[in-house]
Order: structure tokens, then C-alpha cells, then sequence
């Protein structure tokens, strides 16, 4: 089993700076890639940012400039630095992990997920 453990999230006015942290543990191999997604009420959830396994990096394109993504490999943890933050990134933020067994069976694991509240 493997368990994603969130935290950072909280209330914060915009301009404002958040970091967000997720930490996996259990049956772990390797992870491939890790990720932070977010959703808005009555909206689609949508990717913000990813980190590979060899150090590349994704960005959506509204953050870009403002978040960064990190990773910890030795804590099995990644990070998402939130600057300058605004309204619109309001959102629930969810953690995902992309990882190999040992047994060689892959998975998609998520975080139970971490509220950002940007007011203006």
C-alpha cells in the first residue's frame, strides 16, 4: 500500500506566498514522477505542475513564472513553492505519484488533497 500525506494549504491574500508538501510512503520501488493537480468548485481538475524522475519539470501555463516545483528524493516527498498568488488559484490542490513496485506492477496514487484560499 502506498499513503500520501499533504500539508501546507491554508488562507493567504493575494500577492501572497504558500508551500505546499506531499510525502509518500510503503511499497515503493521507484517513483517516476510526482505532481501537484488542482481543482476549483464547478470546474475540471487540471494539472499544475510536474516533476520527472529525470528532473524535467511542467508547468501550466497560468502559473508559470510563479509556482516551482521541487523533489526530495531521499524523503520520497515533493514540494509546490506558490507565489505571488491570486484569486483564480483558489482551488483544492491534490498530490500525485506515479510509482514502480517492486514486483514491477505500476500506479497512480493521490494525495487526500489541500485547500488554498487566495482572497483579494
Amino acid at each position: 500500500q502506498v499513503h500520501l500525506v499533504e500539508s501546507g494549504g491554508g488562507l493567504v491574500q493575494a500577492g501572497g506566498s504558500l508551500r505546499l508538501s506531499c510525502a509518500a510512503s510503503g511499497s515503493i520501488f521507484s517513483i517516476n514522477s510526482m505532481g501537484w493537480y488542482r481543482q476549483a468548485p464547478g470546474k475540471q481538475r487540471e494539472l499544475v505542475a510536474r516533476i520527472h524522475s529525470v528532473g524535467t519539470t511542467t508547468y501550466a501555463d497560468s502559473v508559470k513564472g510563479r509556482f516551482t516545483i521541487s523533489r526530495d528524493n531521499a524523503k520520497n516527498t515533493v514540494y509546490l513553492q506558490m507565489n505571488s498568488l491570486k484569486p483564480e488559484d483558489t482551488a483544492v490542490y491534490y498530490c500525485n505519484v506515479n510509482i514502480l513496485h517492486g514486483s514491477g506492477v505500476r500506479g497512480d496514487y493521490w494525495g487526500q488533497g489541500t485547500q488554498v484560499t487566495v482572497s483579494s
